[in-house]
């Protein structure tokens, strides 16, 4: 099996949600791990990422505080899972409950790994 990185994109940028609903996102989010763990298709990576304490470095070596919550699009975090295809990959992302938000998007990604594909 070969390794992708599932990557949460949020539409709604840095919008912040109630504790309750962040409670249910949660509780949803473990529920789907939990089926793809049992399916042994959850390779046990995977994490948020916040917003509060990053940095963006461009290409002239500038540094800026960043990600900006204006921003359209934020990503929200990401898992790696195993699988046969890309297009396996895809289905299991079809379950997660980031794409309860209008306009979220998960992206697909194979990981590089020594096997030859650059």
């Amino acid at each position: 099996m070969k390794e992708y990185m599932l990557i949460f994109r949020h539409e709604d940028g840095g919008k912040v949600a109630s504790p309750e609903q962040m409670q249910i996102w949660m509780q949803q989010t473990m529920d789907w791990l939990g089926t793809l763990t049992a399916k042994g298709n959850f390779e046990g990576k995977g994490n948020g990422l916040l917003f509060d304490d990053a940095r963006v470095v461009h290409h002239n070596k500038m540094v800026t505080n960043g990600p900006f919550g204006e921003i359209k699009e934020t990503l929200g975090g990401y898992v790696v899972v195993k699988a046969d295809s890309v297009d396996e990959a895809a289905e299991f992302a079809k379950g997660c409950p980031v794409l309860q938000g209008e306009g979220n998007t998960v992206e697909v990604r194979r990981l590089a790994k020594d096997d030859g594909v650059h």
